[in-house]
Formats: structure tokens, C-alpha cells, sequence
């Protein structure tokens, strides 16, 4: 440990805690110490005191000014963790909520802050802002993941611009992460079965705010070589290698919180990388008693399952063989045979494991992460519940935000504090705070905003430089002329580069593209980053195409590729950009985040209509590339979105930009970037998010598995009792017949329609069916669309027939039509969408 004058102490307990990413006042703290140091350490205040020269700390403990600031930033710490929250006001007359409420949150990687390089991309992020509102929020959560020994890759480019991968060991006891001790003072370790033995893992934690993450190690001397490296490299290795990190993770993440008495109520499961932690839930109610059927049916109630992307990659798939050599003995443990549990993974009867059908099947609320990308899930996953139409698949959604005190500049926060008041950030969805965005003076929100491009310009010239050199680029024949200007209209793009985002969508026509880049009157710029896949050389491609063209002739300067994408990058990026270009291959992008971020900052969006824009967008705060079609043929729609592209850059964009008043403002530019920011600040954060998840997902999950687990489990063993009385009768359902004068008369908008149905449901009572009518238009392909449903009334029996009577109202003129549904429905805990249990009037 550094030596820390006294006088410095609280320096400690703040580095200690990321509280300090978000708040400048305890940034500058380090950034006083020194500055150099704190750009070369990557931001990571303990590498900073560890480096700091003694002279210069003891220097600082006798500076009246410091130590007034840094008493002050320890107050404001000690004050945040103390204070009532909205989970406080919200939940505290709610009986058993308070103090036995808890959240494990998991995910396979959280992006906190760039000196804790557990992370890769929009995935890490968006859980390390989710922690940062949890805090926030005083959401009773715990994160849980792997303390990666090498992290992901660093990037940089060969001479020919090709993307290459290098890894950099971790030292974490020069960063934030604190080890867990157990009573005896030893360090906290579990135990993990994995292919019959055992894998040790080490537990450690990490401060965010009032939130703490927890973090499982394999580098132990106890392990052999091939487990001390599961938490090597993260998105590391074959597929032998997924399986054992994903094992750890969710099945060790659960122990892990066990050994720290921190058992969690409701688990979230974030993709399917962690869903193992399912198996060992139920392991651990098979241990109290429950059958493996009561025990599923349980944890389901306590599980939510998001799924972060509809593309195959990121749904992870095992092969059988593979299950069964590295789960099959734990599978024993579970009352399975190898065979059982990979049903429960498996899409067809003989299939690969996925871990996103295992999730989706053992989660009682599932939802994807934009309202697009909720309909696309429905449409993949469909089948898992045959006889539902896709829009009733059980697959919600609740849109992505980011964590705004992260990513928002100093020089914005300050006119936000200065004119709308310095309490937005307790509360960042108050829309009517946000209004007040329009008192901000156009002069000062502009000279803000070309503050922050200056400063993303002087940045991306230094990294320049310094990339030239590492390439041997350095004495290339453009390499003297200057890069970039600081008051040219600047476009960024920088995102994980993979096909579908079409980073190279303006190269489609580079005489267009140059001719944009180069107009003596209205020129522009365009930066770049990302890093590929190593195994991607698809986007690998792009990256060396782009590269390629910046060393051009016209492009040189105007047109710029940047290495190694980082969470600090980003910041840059989001703060002193003009405008965040978009252009994923609708439907492919699930949410996307780094447009928010711009967004908050007063940058423009022009996007492609998918994901969180596809309902973000609207007239006047930002651009469609598109008109949100889809197409069969992907060259034919990157042709016409490219063209769409080029024509509003140049028609709208561009000369709007450099339309000037009398000032010399670019008064109708500034107006949009105040819309857009009252459009997006409160809607588009984790804040927002984080409540929808709680209101939605995470209280009524806590309150279904207390009323089941409630009486030594007298409610989870009623119900699964009477689903599998369910299950064994259901073959027998038949709808006998069904009567209504709308099968033969012309009706009436408005008219209530009468309708009879006789039902057979052998071996069940009228309280175990939810009999329901769904009306709506008739399709031209003889389907109902904008259906509407109403319950059904039981009124008799006639021998063993079942009679129910309902009605629904004639809503539409012309084709309409009307089904009938019927589902099990428990009169205790409702209806039940099960897979193969739903039936439809032929």
C-alpha cells in the first residue's frame, strides 16, 4: 500500500469506490495530484497513489486549498451513502420488501470505467451504467461476473491497417478491487464442479457507489493451468473454454454470494451466458426438501431473462457431448440424466444445448431491450411456444438507457446545473426538468459544445501521431499535413465493428464521399472506432478499408481511423462530435446506447430506424436513414440506404450546420440539439430503466416466489401439483363447438356479439381453464390482426362437457372475424404460458 499522510487518508476510501467516476469534484482530486500521471496510469486513482512521488503527497496533506476540497468530496461521498433513496420512498410501506428484497444481477462483463478493463463493448457498458443507477436508485442489487486476468484485447494496426490483438496482464492490487475475506481473515474462495472436479475460485469486490459488484478469480495454485486461465481473456478461446466461464459464472457467481450472505431473492439473467446459475438454484432447493418439478417451478418465478441481440453469435450454443462431459455428474446432483438436462436447452429433439432457449424456458419474465428489438425476439423465439401467435410469445421488452453523470461532459453539467437546476441528477426522467433545457442561452450552449470539439480534435491529433508512429506510417507523404479542424462540421462513428453496423457504408461511392469531405464552403469531417471480433475478418476488412482510404489523397486529414476503442475514447467521442452516425442493417441492432450518449451532449443522431431509435426518433430532433424497410436482398438495401445517406448529408445536414445568423450562431442547428436533448435525457437513462425493470420484472418476481416459498413451500408444491395434472390432461381438450349469431348475420360496429363454447377438458375443472374470444380484422392471409381477447364465463356442465358464455364488441367495419383460445389457469396464481399447453378452436 502507498504511504498516505494522514491528512490524505479519505484519498483512500475514495479511489476505492467508482463513486468517483461520476463525480468531477473527486476526479480532479486525483487529477491535482498529478496530471500527467493520471492521463499515463488510464484514469485508475490507486496506480496513481501507488506512483505518486512522496514528496508531492506530503506536499499536497500541508495544502489549505486541497485539503479544503478534498474534506468537501469526502463529505459529498459520505452524504450520497447515506442519504434516503427513491427504492426508500417508493417501497417502504410495502411490507417485506424492505430488508429482504435483493437483486443479483449477472452478467459476463461490466464496463465501469476504463481502468478496470473488464469489458468489450455495449454488453459491459450498459451493465456497469445499470450498477452505477442501482446506486442511484438504492435498488437493492449485487452485480456478479469474472475478474478477467488479461481482459480484453488491446488493439492496434499493422502497416497494412489489419486489426491485431494483444493481451496485457491485469495488476489488481494497483486497481479498485478489493479482495473478500471470510471470518477467519482468509481470503473468500468457492468451489465449482466442472467435468467431474473441482475449480477454486477466488472472491473480490467492488465498491460502485452504494452498489457493490462481485468478481470470481480461477488463478489459484489450487487449480491446474487449464482452469487457473477460465478467467484469462474475456469472449476468449474455443468453445470448451465458453463452457467453463460460463459454468463459473453462473454457478460459481451463485456460491460466490452465498459464502458472502448475500443469497439473492430474484436473479437477472443478462444473455444467456450466466443462465447455468438456474441449475444451481434448483440444486440448492433440491438440498431443501423440493422435487426437481417444484424446485424449476420456483426459480422460474425468481428468474428474469434478458436477451441482448438477435444475432446468432451472441446466442451461445453447446454441443451435447460437451454438456454432458462437463454438467452430466452435477446433472445427478439435480435428479437428471444427462439427457433431461440437455432437453431443457434443446430447440429439437436432437439438437445443440442454447443457452438462450434453456433461459427463455426456465425465466417467468423475459424481455428484450428496445420495443423493435422485443417484436424480433418474439419472431425468433416463437417456436419454443408452439400454438401462440407471435405477438402474444411472452418476450416483453424495457429500452436500454445509460447512466447520463457518466458520460455527460463537465462543460454541459455545468450549464445543466447552472440552468435547470443542480438536482437533475437525483431524479434524470423528471421530462419537466427537462424542459428547462430552453433557458440554456444559445450562445453558451454552442460555445460549450465547440469547446468539447476542440478538445476531441487536439485528442484525436495526439492519438495520431502516435498511431502513424506505431504502424511506421510516420513518414508516409501525407503525414505533415494537418489533421482535422476544429471548426468543421465533425460526424462520429465508433461502435463493436461488425458487418451489419456497415461502418463502410459512405465508401459504397468514394467520389460522393470526397467531394462531401472536401467542399471549400461547407467542409466535413469523419471519425472512426471500434475494435472487430479477433476471430470477425469481416469487420476486421473494414477496419483496413477505412484505414486504406484516410491515407488517400482528399481523404487524408478529413477521414480518420482511430485504434484501440476505449470507455475513455468514448467519452470523447460522445462529447465533441456534431453528429453520431448510425447505420446498422435494420433489424440487427437491438438497442445501441452510444447515440444516447452523444445525444446528451448535444450531438445529432442520424441513424438508421433501428433499435432505441426506431422510437426515439421523430421530426426535429435528428435524421432517419431510411425509412425502417427491410429487404431481402442486403447489397440491394446498403445501395439505397447509402444513397439515402449521401442525400441528407448533404441537403439538410451539412448546409444546416453552416447556416449562420446574424451572431454568427447557427441558430435552427442549436434549436434541434435543445430538442433533442428534452427528447432523449430522460427517457434514454438507466435511471428510467432500472425503475421499469424493478416495477415490471423484479418486485412481482420477489412477490411470486415469497407467495410460493411461503408455508415450507406450500404454494410452489400446490402449483406444480396441479400443472402437472395440467400436462396429463391437456391431450384431451377439444372445443366441441361454438355458437354465435356472428357466424350468420351482417353485425354493427359496436354491436356486444354473444358467443357459446362446449369444451371437453377430461380430468379438469372449469377454475383450471382461462377460456378466452379474440376478435379482430381478418388478415388477407385468413389471420386475425389487431386482436383483442375477453375472458370467457364458466355457466354449466352438460354431462362432461364444459359450457362457457362470453362476448366481444364489433370494433371494425369490413372482414372481421373472432377465435377461440383456451389456456391452464391456476384461480391462486393465473394463467400459465406453457409451452404446448394452448389450444384454438379449429
Amino acid at each position: 500500500m502507498p504511504r498516505i499522510p494522514e491528512k490524505l487518508s479519505a484519498l483512500r476510501e475514495i479511489a476505492y469506490n467508482f463513486w468517483w467516476t461520476w463525480n468531477p469534484s473527486a476526479t480532479e482530486l486525483f487529477r491535482w495530484i498529478d496530471a500527467d500521471l493520471w492521463e499515463s496510469t488510464l484514469h485508475n486513482p490507486v496506480l496513481l497513489l501507488g506512483k505518486a512521488e512522496q514528496r508531492r503527497l506530503e506536499e499536497l496533506s500541508q495544502d489549505a486549498v486541497y485539503l479544503s476540497h478534498l474534506n468537501e468530496t469526502s463529505r459529498e461521498l459520505e452524504d450520497y451513502l447515506g442519504r434516503p433513496t427513491w427504492f426508500d420512498r417508493t417501497y417502504e410501506k410495502r411490507p417485506g420488501i424492505l430488508g429482504h428484497f435483493l437483486v443479483g444481477y449477472f452478467s459476463t462483463e461490466f464496463g465501469l470505467h476504463e481502468s478496470l478493463p473488464i469489458y468489450s463493448g455495449g454488453l459491459g457498458v450498459l451493465s456497469g451504467d445499470t450498477l452505477k443507477s442501482a446506486s442511484e436508485l438504492g435498488l437493492p442489487l449485487v452485480g456478479v461476473s469474472l475478474l478477467y486476468r488479461q481482459g480484453y484485447f488491446s488493439q492496434y494496426l499493422n502497416s497494412d491497417g489489419w486489426q491485431q490483438e494483444r493481451y496485457f496482464v491485469n495488476d489488481y492490487s494497483n486497481t479498485p478491487v478489493i479482495p473478500v475475506h471470510d471470518e477467519s481473515g482468509g481470503h473468500t474462495t468457492i468451489s465449482v464442479p466442472m467435468a467431474g472436479r473441482s475449480v477454486n475460485a477466488a472472491v473480490w469486490m467492488v465498491k460502485v457507489g452504494r452498489t457493490v459488484l462481485y468478481l470470481l478469480d480461477s488463478n489459484l495454485p489450487s487449480n491446474s493451468p487449464e482452469d487457473r486461465e477460465i478467467t484469462g481473456q474475456l469472449y476468449g478461446g474455443d468453445k470448451e473454454m465458453r463452457i467453463r466461464q460460463e459454468i463459473l459464472l453462473g454457478i460459481g457467481g451463485l456460491r460466490a454470494l452465498d459464502a458472502v450472505g448475500r443469497r439473492p431473492s430474484v436473479c437477472h439473467v443478462n444473455e444467456g451466458h450466466s443462465a447455468f446459475l438456474i441449475l444451481e438454484r434448483i440444486r440448492q432447493l433440491r438440498e431443501a426438501g423440493l422435487s426437481f418439478a417444484e424446485a424449476r417451478e420456483l426459480v422460474s418465478s425468481g428468474t428474469v431473462f434478458t436477451t441482448h441481440t438477435p444475432v446468432p453469435a451472441g446466442n451461445e450454443e453447446f454441443s451435447p457431448g460437451m454438456v454432458a462431459t462437463y454438467l452430466g455428474p452435477y446433472a445427478k446432483e439435480l435428479g437428471l440424466e444427462p439427457v433431461q438436462l440437455l432437453d431443457l436447452g434443446r430447440n429439437t429433439p436432437d439438437g445443440d444445448f442454447s443457452m438462450t432457449v434453456f433461459a427463455l424456458r426456465s425465466s417467468k419474465y423475459r424481455n428484450g431491450v428496445s420495443r423493435l428489438h422485443g417484436k424480433v425476439s418474439r419472431s425468433i423465439w416463437k417456436d419454443i411456444w408452439p400454438g401462440l401467435p407471435e405477438e402474444d410469445v411472452p418476450i416483453g421488452s424495457v429500452t436500454n438507457g445509460v447512466h447520463i453523470e457518466s458520460w455527460l461532459s463537465d462543460d454541459m453539467s455545468r450549464l445543466l446545473d447552472r440552468y435547470i437546476g443542480p438536482r437533475w441528477p437525483s431524479n434524470p426522467w423528471d421530462e419537466a426538468c427537462w424542459r428547462n433545457v430552453d433557458h440554456v442561452p444559445d450562445s453558451e450552449l454552442w460555445r460549450s459544445h465547440v469547446r468539447l470539439r476542440e478538445r476531441l480534435v487536439t485528442y484525436v491529433r495526439d492519438r495520431w501521431r502516435e498511431q502513424l508512429t506505431s504502424m511506421g506510417m510516420n513518414l508516409h507523404r501525407f503525414s505533415e499535413e494537418p489533421v482535422l479542424n476544429p471548426d468543421v462540421l465533425t460526424i462520429g462513428f465508433a461502435r463493436r465493428f461488425a458487418t451489419y453496423k456497415r461502418a463502410t457504408l459512405l465508401l459504397r461511392d468514394p467520389v460522393r464521399l470526397q467531394k462531401l469531405l472536401g467542399n471549400p464552403g461547407r467542409p466535413v469531417q469523419i471519425i472512426f472506432a471500434g475494435k472487430a471480433h479477433p476471430h470477425d475478418d469481416g469487420g476486421k476488412e473494414m477496419i483496413r478499408h477505412i484505414v486504406h482510404t484516410s491515407m488517400k489523397e482528399g481523404f487524408y486529414g478529413r477521414f480518420i481511423y482511430l485504434e484501440d476503442y476505449s470507455m475513455d475514447m468514448a467519452r470523447r467521442f460522445v462529447q465533441g462530435v456534431d453528429v453520431w452516425l448510425n447505420a446498422p442493417r435494420r433489424p440487427m441492432e437491438a438497442s445501441g446506447t452510444s447515440g444516447m450518449k452523444a445525444g446528451m451532449n448535444g450531438a445529432l443522431n442520424c441513424s438508421v430506424p433501428d433499435g432505441w431509435w426506431d422510437e426515439a426518433s421523430k421530426s426535429g430532433i435528428g435524421w432517419n436513414i431510411g425509412a425502417g424497410e427491410t429487404y431481402d436482398d442486403p447489397e440491394a438495401q446498403d445501395a439505397v440506404e447509402a444513397k439515402a445517406l449521401f442525400d441528407r448529408l448533404e441537403n439538410v445536414i451539412v448546409p444546416l450546420f453552416y447556416e449562420r445568423s446574424a451572431d454568427d450562431l447557427p441558430r435552427r442547428w442549436i434549436g434541434i440539439m435543445k430538442d433533442s436533448m428534452k427528447a432523449i435525457c430522460p427517457v434514454f437513462n438507466t435511471n428510467r430503466m432500472l425503475a421499469e425493470y424493478t416495477d415490471r420484472f423484479f418486485i412481482p418476481s420477489f412477490e411470486s416466489w415469497e407467495a410460493l416459498s411461503a408455508n415450507s413451500w406450500a404454494g410452489v408444491r400446490e402449483l406444480s401439483a396441479w400443472k402437472e395434472k395440467v400436462r396429463n390432461a391437456w391431450p384431451s381438450i377439444r372445443v366441441r363447438g361454438v355458437e354465435s349469431p356472428a357466424q350468420e348475420t351482417v353485425m354493427t360496429v359496436g354491436d356486444q356479439v354473444p358467443v357459446t363454447v362446449r369444451l371437453e377438458a377430461d380430468g379438469l375443472e372449469p377454475d383450471d381453464l382461462a377460456v378466452e374470444i379474440h376478435s379482430g380484422r381478418i388478415s388477407a392471409e385468413g389471420m386475425l390482426k389487431e386482436r383483442s381477447s375477453d375472458r370467457m364465463v364458466f355457466q354449466q356442465k352438460e354431462g362432461m362437457v364444459l359450457v362457457y358464455t362470453g362476448t366481444f364488441k364489433c370494433r371494425f367495419s369490413g372482414n372481421t372475424g373472432f377465435s377461440v383460445r383456451v389456456l391452464p389457469s391456476h384461480k391462486r396464481f393465473g394463467t400459465a404460458w406453457e409451452p404446448g399447453l394452448i389450444a384454438w378452436w379449429q
